[in-house]
């Protein structure tokens, strides 16, 4: 997995200029040509779109990115009709696939069950009497993934990248983060309450009358915030470094006595010597709060995280309950069908078995092979860029270099699919296939426990419209999913897919080198390798992202997180820069020839605009700036251009434009 040096060398030997047969034209329509690019030209290429577009009321937003998965779902809910119709061999794939679908596709048994598969669980808490088994009761939640007020998890070491180790993590609030419990503003306040009538509607119907529903609720609200004034913020969880905190268990119990990690980890079955502790002031107020909260009120906490755990697999006014609070965050007007739902549960739980009969259906090879060339002529041409950086010296080129050789690829779906057969799926029991899921989930993950990391490991699935980067396996993964029109199409002319599905190709690249990406080795060891003042260089142009994007504003005055979003900005500044200088490798990129009146780098450009063609629902916006790393896709589009001198020249911007820049003040950092 790891590349030398030399094999970085040969793969700067093949070409970026092969010449793709079997093109078409590909028409571009939408643009508004009464509106300057240079002005806006997220809306001079979308708006027209954006205009007439409907969010159907069943989603958040509609258009590109992550919305694609929308119609994803639809594909993979054909298979799941179609699969879940057969009659499939007893422990098949097929089977276990089609038996989970149905199973949560009957509805009349679901809702006939109640709160009935549930009840065992709040009958435990119920019987909990002190801390020991409050505990107990915490750990047996862990091993069927629900982390409540422990995060565990099993992952590389940080440091040691070859090997998993323990790991955990801040959890134990209902809201999407911390920051949600001490904002007043009348956006976040009504979350607020929207989330305590949830808590309070999950106590009265399991029992509670509306005074001690709602005196539950609000007690619930209440250790949430003093678990959440504990919990590092979001810009805060960006220093890796702070982040790695491996501790030997033998210190961790003298830190922590109520929590007792030695009883926890023995009865979790997970045998170590050490944990790395992600966020230790979380653990450290967790150990006092078991203390000073009585036992009655974390069993009250308990029940209300068990209903919010499992109200969507329970009956219909359980899952109403939940949609009626995920309205307020989200937007989202009316409930997915059943079936979309469905294919999403899935694709979570059962996700490489679903994708094996997607992949097979709807993804091409030569798909892969055509990707898998562009994916080596963005690292050619991200290579010629490291080597003409004025900033960087001769030694820290080298290492990028190295670091750039020995990345992996991986394009379409996994080598090898996990195996589902520890799994036990029956056709008539939905919540117990849940249960059945989760608990096989974590046990494939504790069996990694001090193992060797298996390298070959996808920590998506595939039909996702989605790409990431894996900085311990110094890895990019471009699933199925997003190999796909607006991003990819196999016979579409040089342009669209260097603008498209190039421009993510240059991003994740670049997390390789971003604020948290840099600081790993080529080995995806969190190890040093620059030199003072080049790494001192970097951050200073890592400064002036942060400082660009938290001037720019969406929904009026509310600001983007320059800091909290400055990797995925930095990865789209350069992953466009990278893509332009690949794509003016090809045949196309060197002529100037126009299709349907546009130049070859007019429709690169048009291109990276429409993959971020989005239209969200304002309190989904509102979700995703508070929450999502990544800008919103207007700034997608914007941002990055601003700083692009080449998009300058494609649309005559000029000073007085307001996305012009002057020269000096665009951002290059790769």
């Amino acid at each position: 997995m790891k590349n030398s040096f030399m094999l970085f060398i040969a793969f700067l030997a093949f070409t970026a200029c092969s010449k793709h047969e079997g093109k078409k034209n590909i028409a571009i329509s939408g643009i508004d040509s009464t509106l300057r690019p240079g002005n806006d030209f997220f809306r001079y290429v979308n708006g027209k779109w954006y205009d007439s577009i409907s969010i159907p009321a069943s989603q958040a937003g509609v258009g590109a990115y992550m919305f694609m998965n929308y119609p994803q779902r639809m594909r993979l809910q054909g298979i799941l009709d179609s699969i879940s119709q057969s009659k499939n061999p007893e422990g098949s794939i097929a089977q276990k696939v089609g038996d989970f679908y149905a199973s949560g596709m009957d509805t009349v048994t679901i809702d006939k069950r109640g709160y009935t598969p549930i009840k065992p669980l709040l009958d435990k808490i119920e019987a909990i009497n002190d801390l020991p088994s409050l505990m107990n009761f915490v750990v047996n939640q862990v091993k069927v993934n629900n982390p409540s007020i422990i995060g565990f998890g099993v992952s590389p070491d940080e440091k040691n990248s070859s090997m998993n180790i323990a790991q955990i993590y801040q959890t134990g609030i209902g809201l999407p983060d911390r920051d949600y419990y001490f904002k007043s503003d009348s956006s976040t306040v009504a979350i607020q309450q929207a989330y305590k009538k949830y808590l309070t509607t999950l106590f009265q119907q399991t029992g509670s009358n509306a005074i001690e529903a709602k005196k539950n609720a609000n007690l619930v609200y209440d250790i949430d915030k003093q678990l959440a004034v504990s919990h590092k913020t979001k810009v805060e969880l960006r220093d890796v470094q702070a982040n790695y905190n491996k501790m030997a268990v033998t210190d961790l119990s003298k830190r922590h006595p109520n929590i007792d990690w030695p009883t926890f980890l023995n009865n979790l079955g997970a045998q170590t010597n050490s944990i790395n502790v992600g966020q230790p002031a979380y653990y450290d107020a967790l150990n006092k709060l078991l203390k000073t909260i009585p036992i009655n009120d974390w069993k009250i906490y308990l029940k209300a995280n068990s209903l919010e755990r499992y109200a969507d697999d329970l009956s219909k006014s359980f899952v109403d309950a939940s949609f009626e609070y995920t309205k307020v965050l989200s937007g989202q007007a009316v409930q997915k069908t059943r079936g979309e739902k469905m294919a999403n549960v899935l694709d979570n739980n059962l996700g490489e078995a679903l994708a094996e009969l997607y992949v097979k259906k709807y993804f091409s090879e030569d798909a892969k092979k055509r990707m898998l060339v562009l994916v080596n002529n963005l690292q050619k041409a991200y290579a010629v860029r490291i080597d003409k950086l004025e900033w960087m010296s001769q030694g820290t080129k080298q290492k990028a270099k190295e670091k750039l050789a020995a990345m992996t690829k991986k394009i379409g779906y996994p080598d090898k699919w996990k195996d589902y057969s520890s799994v036990n799926i029956a056709r008539n029991t939905y919540f117990e296939n849940m249960v059945a899921a989760a608990t096989a989930a974590f046990q494939f993950h504790l069996a990694k426990l001090d193992k060797p990391v298996d390298k070959s490991e996808w920590y998506t699935t595939p039909p996702t419209v989605t790409a990431y980067n894996n900085p311990t396996a110094n890895e990019i993964v471009f699933p199925a999913g997003i190999l796909q029109a607006p991003y990819f199409d196999n016979n579409a002319d040089d342009a669209l897919n260097y603008g498209g599905i190039g421009m993510v190709i240059g991003h994740e690249i670049t997390h390789t080198f971003d604020d948290q990406g840099a600081q790993y080795d080529k080995d995806g060891n969190l190890k040093n390798w620059w030199t003072k003042e080049d790494y001192a260089q970097f951050k200073s142009r890592i400064q002036q992202v942060i400082d660009l994007y938290s001037t720019y504003t969406v929904l009026g005055d509310l600001h983007i997180n320059g800091a909290m979003t400055v990797g995925e900005n930095t990865a789209d500044i350069a992953g466009i820069a990278v893509a332009y200088d690949a794509f003016k490798m090809t045949e196309q990129g060197k002529g100037n020839t126009k299709i349907d009146g546009f130049t070859p780098d007019q429709r690169f450009f048009i291109s990276i605009a429409k993959i971020w063609r989005v239209k969200m629902k304002d309190e989904f916006l509102r979700l995703w700036i508070n929450n999502n790393p990544h800008s919103p896709p207007n700034w997608r589009v914007n941002g990055p251009l601003m700083n692009t001198t080449p998009f300058y020249e494609a649309f005559n911007v000029q000073p007085g434009d307001k996305m012009f820049l002057p020269a000096k003040d665009r951002i290059t950092i790769w």
